[in-house]
């Protein structure tokens, strides 16, 4: 029997060395290298964070923080490189969300998919 940690990190291995996981580093260097793009990515990065944690404390978001939120995002989504950027981290995520759909198949074919 093969060791389930073995195979996840050879999963983790084959994520690092796919094109997608590549693009996605390459843009995240090329924001990083442009102070002006690096500075509204962070800024865009924390008021997504800080309405994440309001949300999961159970917190009502206001209505003045999500226009500042929709305006932070129609920001950066202005900036080519960050647009870019925010595409290849979808990418990224679509692909871990199917592949969590796939682990998670023999525990979904036991107890039955819950709906």
């Amino acid at each position: 029997m093969s060791n389930l940690y073995d195979e996840a990190n050879g999963l983790e291995k084959a994520l690092r060395e796919s094109t997608e996981y590549k693009e996605l580093v390459a843009l995240y260097e090329q924001v990083n290298a442009d102070e002006s793009a690096k500075n509204m990515f962070d800024n865009f990065r924390d008021i997504q964070l800080k309405l994440q944690q309001k949300q999961m404390a159970g917190q009502e978001i206001t209505q003045e923080e999500v226009d500042h939120a929709q305006k932070s995002v129609a920001l950066v989504q202005q900036h080519e490189t960050i647009a870019r950027l925010m595409e290849a981290e979808q990418r990224m995520s679509m692909i871990i969300a199917e592949l969590n759909k796939i682990i998670m198949k023999p525990l979904e074919e036991l107890y039955g998919a819950v709906e």
